[in-house]
């Protein structure tokens, strides 16, 4: 019987590509899951690494039994959801993560709403953009993440991730004052532009979009808090790009112009099997009703 911890190790490894990455996802050195990996190698009675050096890759046999495995992990998470479902009630803890600029209007409402209509059940909350997010979701340290992606720069949820879609959020051009007239990405080629720092969807949607204008922004500021960069824009140093959420109640002297054709689709994510869980299906639906209003 092969182990199942094991299984994940090597469905890591898949996805991230070095032992190292996989030794800090779960906390371990990359001593133990080398060790793990040739348990599993054992167990399954094949060769599942080429090692050349320092560095592993996946056989064929090693690539087919990754891809298998996340169909084990998917009927674990479907067979404990059969169990708690037996209970019949909605309890226990459920640990949500949450990019920034949804806390307020995602996480806040959708805690008040659990909490108000299942008393047993305790979310708890923590700030994760969707790159922290669905690595932890993967590893069980977040239940559910609220996350978002940019369609039109492709993407899909990792393997073993299932998305329930809840709303679009538009972006929108943020100037000052003083550009209010300006027509257009590529009148404010010359512009200083404000963003995160790299790496970053935020930052590389907004390139893509200069880019795809015909020029290359010059990034003069870079800000985690793009809500809090809106009074740089409002003082005329510089643009940028938000989603609508990070623009609902601008300082005055930001003009917000629509970009049209470019979103960001927000959903919520769990672990393919886990959605069947009664606490996972109550907190989808609230987000749902949330996303509504």
């Amino acid at each position: 019987m092969l182990d199942v911890k094991r299984l994940v190790l090597l469905r890591d490894l898949a996805e991230y590509g070095t032992v190292t990455a996989v030794a800090d996802i779960h906390r371990v050195t990359p001593s133990a899951v080398s060790q793990q990996l040739r348990a599993l190698e054992a167990e399954a009675g094949a060769s599942l690494l080429h090692r050349e050096g320092r560095t592993v890759r996946l056989t064929a046999a090693g690539s087919a039994l990754a891809a298998q495995s996340e169909l084990v992990v998917a009927a674990l998470e479907r067979a404990q959801s059969a169990v708690r479902a037996l209970d019949g009630e909605v309890g226990g803890e459920l640990v949500i993560g949450c990019f920034p600029s949804g806390l307020e209007m995602l996480a806040a409402p959708l805690a008040e709403v659990l909490v108000r209509r299942h008393p047993r059940l305790r979310p708890r909350i923590v700030e994760a953009e969707p790159e922290e997010a669905l690595p932890l979701l993967k590893q069980r340290d977040l239940d559910l993440a609220l996350t978002y992606h940019y369609p039109h720069l492709g993407g899909a949820p990792p393997d073993g991730v299932t998305s329930h879609p809840l709303f679009g959020d538009p972006l929108v051009l943020a100037v000052p004052e003083s550009l209010r007239e300006v027509d257009g990405l590529a009148a404010l080629r010359d512009q200083r532009w404000i963003t995160t720092p790299p790496p970053s969807a935020c930052r590389d949607v907004l390139v893509h979009a200069c880019q795809s204008a015909g020029f290359t922004p010059a990034v003069e500021h870079s800000y985690r808090d793009l809500r809090a960069a809106l009074a740089l824009v409002a003082a005329g140093l510089g643009v940028t790009i938000l989603p609508m959420m990070l623009c609902r109640t601008p300082p005055p002297g930001v003009v917000l112009r629509p970009l049209p054709g470019k979103s960001r689709a927000v959903a919520a994510a769990v672990r393919t099997g886990a959605q069947t869980q009664l606490t996972i299906t109550a907190a989808v639906a609230a987000l749902r009703e949330i996303a509504r209003g």
